[in-house]
């Protein structure tokens, strides 16, 4: 932490609280403290065990003003459900205005702090200044919704000291919290929360289709209440023009309700206040599925049921097994089969089950080879593909079913050269096909309602680049795209807005597009690799390429990254996050990677891996 020198230069030791449970507050360690000059940035030591709690100590008596500096920054990493501590460090006044809620300022390292020195000698009361500065990595907003971000950061806390008392306080310091990334990472945890997608058709005797929206909340701070409070508010912003939840507006937890937790039978009761009372039971269901698909996302083991009560302490309806009848992640298929292009330029198919390691053409004209194929798209429901013929000029969609023909091409590119052509198409949860065409003199993104009739151009307003690759996730909501400009390509999420009006085609836009991979200058590959996550090939700043995972947030999952795999051309994944990956690699072909394995070699001869969608 630094030298901790008083006027005499004697060093005094810091300690800090941990919480090992049954009311311990275990001492340990022995830190160095500055009281004069500049702070520098600290980091706590990660911890593995979720079960140890961190708790900082309240200011000493006659405190300097770097050590109550210093000794705030540390209160605001601690797992204080109320930054109580925290509190303790601030002036009556600074109490009742500082919100630590409202954002999370994340830095590459913990906050500098800068002594700006402002003290008559002659005034013992007098006033201090510190400049705390860093570079940011990203900030959490009051949804708890997390935002990428590289600038600079910087802040004044000011401090006085109390005329009643003589001790030093801040009495004037921003918004929020701020702490270094690697205790951000110990002390929040990204879960994702669910809602309905509003223009997506239902599923499968009328389930409804739903949308992740993950969001970061405290590990240790009674995480579970945390997550419901911030379901029931609502979708993120950014999310929120494309879902809807079927809790009425301003539904709440109960008032006096403080924590949740499930009970000896793995049951969640959530009571709620009065705007629930008078919702029908098909209604108190769909609530009840939102709240068990989060619940499942936030612990290991998932929760079994949920019982939902009225204000008045009275059940309002009980939901369990029976939640996959409402309500499912994506398009409710689960892929049968891994596709790709063989050596003959067929499509051709794996069992994603059963570990086949010998391919067969799929059913149809697109595995018998009389198109050649570079790249395809299967639908969700794997009765229909697309393939990009080999030159990348033409577009075909054809049934997997023996026999079946295939037609005239639905879509043609005039680009010159086969970069400059069709990318690999991608289906989305309606079963409609999007593809790119990165013809320079007419740069597209199109959208082929059933994967045919005549391609409607979807409008990119945010756009500011070509569009090099095209995936949509499987709730049909979201689009990730790699965007080139300039030489340099990047990983970009948008929100796809529908605008259907009878009798009419639909007005299709991508809207809000951010970068989620932005330390990546050159993105050659990715695929969705879950509800919120996707997996990535690229290279940082001349460095070597790797492959990693990113959340649609643009933070990074926790989690080891996939096994490195060496001259890796084209990736694929599934949202279903049991199945394992398929590469194409230059030196091996066709490789899958399950689970806790290495990758495997497939086919030597192969391109083009893809899963349903």
């Amino acid at each position: 932490m630094g030298a901790d020198r008083e006027g005499s230069g004697r060093l005094r030791p810091v300690r800090v609280g941990v919480y090992l449970g049954c009311g311990v507050l275990l001492l340990t360690g022995c830190a160095s403290m500055p009281d004069s000059g500049d702070l520098q940035g600290v980091e706590s030591t990660p911890r593995q065990d979720s079960q140890v709690r961190v708790f900082a100590l309240p200011p000493r008596e006659d405190a300097r003003p770097s050590e109550i500096v210093q000794g705030f920054l540390e209160a605001l990493t601690s797992d204080d459900a109320q930054y109580k501590t925290a509190l303790k460090y601030l002036t009556t006044a600074a109490r009742k205005s500082w919100d630590p809620f409202g954002s999370t300022t994340v830095l590459t390292d913990g906050p500098d702090a800068k002594s700006q020195q402002s003290v008559n000698s002659q005034d013992e009361d007098g006033s201090y200044a510190y400049v705390l500065s860093g570079t940011k990595v990203a900030t959490v907003n009051d949804q708890h919704a997390y935002t990428p971000d590289s600038a600079a950061y910087r802040a004044t806390v000011h401090l006085t000291r109390q005329k009643d008392t003589k001790q030093w306080r801040i009495d004037g310091l921003p918004q929020g919290v701020v702490m270094g990334n690697s205790d951000f990472q110990r002390n929040y945890v990204s879960v994702n929360k669910y809602y309905f997608a509003s223009n997506a058709p239902s599923g499968p005797g009328g389930r409804l289709g739903t949308v992740a929206d993950p969001v970061y909340v405290r590990e240790k701070v009674d995480p579970m209440t945390e997550m419901v409070r911030a379901l029931l508010k609502g979708p993120t912003r950014w999310l929120d023009p494309v879902v809807t939840s079927s809790f009425p507006s301003g539904t709440d937890l109960k008032e006096g309700v403080t924590s949740l937790s499930p009970d000896d039978r793995n049951t969640v009761t959530v009571p709620l206040n009065h705007r629930a009372d008078h919702v029908g039971e098909a209604q108190c269901e769909k609530m009840a599925a939102q709240l068990l698909l989060t619940f499942r996302d936030l612990t290991p083991t998932g929760v079994d049921e949920v019982e939902l009560q009225r204000s008045n302490g009275s059940k309002l309806c009980v939901l369990g097994d029976g939640t996959e009848i409402i309500a499912s992640h994506g398009t409710f298929e689960h892929p049968g089969y891994e596709y790709f292009i063989d050596g003959k330029q067929r499509l051709v198919r794996l069992s994603s089950r059963n570990g086949d390691k010998e391919p067969d053409p799929v059913p149809g004209a697109l595995g018998e080879g009389g198109k050649k194929l570079r790249a395809a798209a299967v639908s969700r429901d794997e009765d229909s593909a697309a393939g990009v013929s080999a030159d990348g000029s033409s577009l075909y969609v054809g049934s997997l079913v023996s026999g079946a023909s295939l037609g005239d091409a639905v879509l043609r590119s005039q680009g010159k050269t086969a970069q400059d052509r069709l990318t690999t198409p991608s289906w989305d949860g309606r079963g409609d096909l999007w593809v790119a065409d990165r013809d320079p003199a007419n740069p597209r993104l199109l959208l082929l309602e059933k994967g045919a009739g005549e391609p409607l151009q979807v409008s990119t307003p945010a756009l500011d680049g070509r569009v090099q690759a095209v995936r949509v996730a499987a709730d049909g909501v979201r689009i990730a795209l790699i965007v080139e400009k300039n030489g340099k390509s990047s990983l970009q999420i948008g929100r796809i807005d529908r605008d259907v009006k009878a009798g009419e085609r639909p007005s299709v836009s991508v809207s809000e597009l951010h970068s989620v991979a932005p330390q990546l200058e050159e993105v050659t590959a990715m695929s969705w690799a879950g509800d919120s996550r996707l997996v990535v090939v690229g290279r940082e700043s001349e460095g070597v390429l790797q492959m990693r995972y990113v959340q649609v947030d643009g933070s990074t999952p926790v989690g080891a990254a996939p096994s490195a795999l060496t001259g890796v051309k084209e990736i694929a994944a599934s949202e279903d996050e049991r199945l394992p990956l398929v590469a194409h690699s230059e030196e091996d072909g066709i490789v899958r990677l399950s689970s806790g394995e290495q990758w495997q070699k497939v086919v030597k001869n192969g391109t083009a891996p893809v899963y349903p969608g």
